[in-house]
């Protein structure tokens, strides 16, 4: 699986939030602050996952729109030979 920064800017800045939002939480732990941790590292870690999924619902929408321009592409090259 490749590097979540790498695969846009949007993941990129999602997944280094979600990081020093881990940082963060193990931090305030420390000074037995379980309340706010708990929900800033729920919400926290969960833009990046959310991000990770829109891109891949948006990888299978694109291949499904290559996968129907190249059936176009039969039925244009069967209704010009015919």
């Amino acid at each position: 699986m490749g590097d979540f920064r790498e695969e846009n800017v949007l993941s990129g800045k999602s997944y280094d939030l979600a990081l020093r939002t881990v940082l963060l939480n193990k931090e305030l732990k420390l000074q037995r602050e379980y309340t706010l941790s708990k929900q800033l590292l729920r919400f926290g870690t969960s833009i990046g996952a959310n991000v990770a999924v829109a891109n891949a619902d948006f990888s299978a929408k694109i291949s499904i729109a290559s996968k129907e321009s190249l059936e176009t592409k039969y039925w244009l090259r069967l209704l010009n030979d015919s």
